[in-house]
Order: structure tokens, then sequence, then C-alpha cells
């Protein structure tokens, strides 16, 4: 089975406040980008789940990667048996697109096909959210309003056909975990999804928000 993870994109982000098991209360949209890792899941003969990596160089320990821990979590629960994973990884890491997590995801969603445990759309979502708070989104994959830690959606009208991303990757490395704590957590003053009307009109607001909450430990060029 071959599976074609893709990345997603973060319109803006408000981080509102800091929980108390360290997650952040925030509010952003999450929309999906045709940047892939491609995968491939195989049944196997040998006795463990096997992952085998190509392209980008993923960092740590090949068994805490988060395709291997979302095998785990079905074969806990369904006793599916080994299967192999190769994973061709294109999607920048460290950029913020969601690569790891599209991974784990869509190993889910491919571990359902495979040994057909014909699990619903909201069962999937509730592994993923197991994996970590940017795992659900790619279960469904469609344009969403994001609240909470990131993992209460609305689904947006959001067609961004026309535009033009472009991703920059500079020598700079700001881990999920050393951005948030950069961050200084602050109530909206606005009705913030009204801002993606027209992202024509938001991109500066939006830029602004992000350099000045999420990159502030990174000075601009």
């Amino acid at each position: 089975m071959i599976l074609f993870a893709n990345a997603k994109l973060n319109i803006g982000l408000q981080v509102i406040a800091k929980r108390t098991d360290g997650y952040h209360e925030l509010n952003s949209v999450f929309y999906p980008l045709p940047i892939y890792d491609i995968i491939e899941l195989l049944e196997t003969t040998a006795a463990e789940t096997t992952l085998n990596i190509q392209g980008e160089r993923i960092p740590g320990n090949l068994h805490d990667n988060l395709c291997i821990r979302a095998f785990e979590l079905l074969k806990k629960d369904y006793g599916i048996p080994p299967v192999s994973i190769d994973l061709v990884k294109q999607i920048p890491i460290g950029a913020g697109l969601g690569g790891g997590s599209a991974d784990a995801s869509f190993v889910l969603k491919g571990l359902n096909t495979l040994f057909q445990l014909n699990l619903t759309e909201e069962q999937l979502a509730g592994y993923a959210a197991k994996l970590g708070a940017d795992c659900p989104f790619f279960i469904a994959n469609n344009p969403v309003f994001a609240t909470g830690i990131g993992t209460d959606f609305k689904d947006l009208n959001l067609n961004l056909d026309g535009y033009h991303l472009v991703v920059i990757m500079p020598n700079i490395h700001i881990s999920t975990a050393e951005a948030f704590a950069a961050v200084q957590p602050k109530a909206p003053k606005l009705i913030w999804k009204k801002r993606f009307v027209c992202p024509s009109k938001s991109g500066s607001f939006i830029f602004e928000m992000i350099l000045r909450m999420v990159f502030s430990k990174v000075t601009p060029c």
C-alpha cells in the first residue's frame, strides 16, 4: 500500500493561554498543502515492525518515531501483525509543516485499510490525538479553523487556488517546544476567523503576528 502524506500550513497563530498540562490554547487555520512524504506499508513475516527512512534525515531513535508509535497503538487494541514501513521523507523537517504528524496519521489510516479494522474518522482521530496535537487534522485533511490545543475543528470554506506559497528554510531550527516557550499568551481582541475571508487582505496581519508571538527569538533579516 502506497500513501502520500501531505504537509499542512498554519495560517496564522494566536496563542491565548497556557494550560496546566503544558499545552497552549490557540486559534489557527490549518490548510492541507500538496507537499508529500511517501509511505509504503507492507505485511511482513518479520518478528517485529520495521521502519526504513530515505530522504530528509530524521533525528532521534527510530523506535520513538511517530510511525512506529502509531502502529503500536493499533497493535495494542487490535492485535495487528508486524508490517514494514518505508518512508521517503520529502517534507522539510523543522519547517512547521507537520510532516511527522502527517506520517503518523497516514500510517493509522493505512493500517485501518490494510487490516480492515473499519475504524471511523472519529475513532482514528482519537488515536491520532494520542500521538500529538497536530495529528488529528490529517485524518479528515480538510481546511479547518482550529481551537483548543489545536484538536477542536470547525470546517472552513477556504480555497487558496491561485495563490502561491514559498517555503524558505534558513539555517535556523526552532523546535515546537522552544517556539511555544517563547510565546506570551494573549487573549484575542478580534474575531480572528473573519480575517481569513480574504487571505490577501490579511497577510500582513498574519505575518506580523507569527513573527511577534512564535518566532520572537529570531531577528528577521
